[in-house]
């Protein structure tokens, strides 16, 4: 029997309350009926592009699990009363995912990414996760009009689980239109993970994960690029929050 995640409801978008921990389990179980459960991520800045973009925004919350991926979501969501319990970065799922997957001898697709940073990211997937099988991989680099090809070619290979390297909102794009034809057992947008496990970007210390500060890590390594993003996205998920507690009080 399938268990069913409780859900919380964040600045009009459906989250599921769910520990890292407990989202592995929720996983696993998704394996072992080959539910083809999809998994999507909220942080600051895709809860903003959501609210202009309508197809993605239909895309995340189309997702059958969707988690809070930023230390910023999880504290918003105490300030409006709707806690939830731990970020649940996406690729500490990942990684998770994939050590419980070498215990139980799971079959893993991975798409996307450059094909050298694909080819040295499998490399430390066989080095780190001896038992996982990788039943097939292939770069995120093929046209709109080669999406159906593949999805075909991953239903093929039979994955337990399916990554997407992919940035958004083309991985929640390609997910909402494909996920049925694939039908794997789990299937989890990473993005940037392929490049942090191949070693072309550095993660933040844990301390730094610990305080919220991730981004600012990533804000350090590429401040010319990242800068002027990060500034008009988290200002505007202050507003947003902020908007949303003004008016819960005043419904008081």
């Amino acid at each position: 029997m399938t268990t069913v995640a409780p859900r919380s409801s964040f600045l009009g978008l459906s989250l599921d309350a769910l520990t890292l921990e407990e989202a592995v389990a929720r996983c696993a179980v998704a394996v072992a009926a080959r539910e083809n459960l999809t998994v999507g991520v909220l942080n600051a800045a895709k809860i903003v592009h959501m609210r202009a973009d309508r197809r993605l925004r239909d895309s995340v919350t189309s997702c059958d699990l969707v988690l809070a991926d930023g230390q910023s979501v999880v504290w918003a969501s105490r300030v409006l009363g709707q806690p939830l319990p731990e970020r649940v970065a996406g690729i500490d799922l990942f990684t998770s995912l994939m050590e419980e997957g070498s215990r139980r001898g799971w079959r893993v697709y991975f798409l996307g990414a450059r094909p050298d940073v694909l080819g040295r990211m499998l490399t430390e997937v066989r080095r780190r996760y001896p038992g996982l099988v990788v039943a097939g991989a292939r770069d995120g680099y093929f046209a709109d009009h080669e999406a159906g090809e593949v999805a075909g070619e991953i239903g093929g290979a039979g994955p337990d689980l399916l990554f997407l390297g992919m940035t958004s909102p083309k991985k929640e794009i390609f997910l909402a239109e494909w996920a049925g034809r694939i039908k794997a057992g789990v299937v989890h947008g990473v993005g940037g993970s392929f490049d942090v496990l191949a070693g072309y970007t550095r993660r933040a210390p844990r301390s730094w994960q610990r305080l919220g500060l991730e981004w600012l890590h990533r804000l350090l390594q590429e401040p010319r690029r990242l800068g002027p993003r990060y500034l008009s996205t988290n200002l505007a998920f202050v507003r947003i929050v902020l908007s949303e507690y003004t008016a819960q009080r005043r419904a008081r």
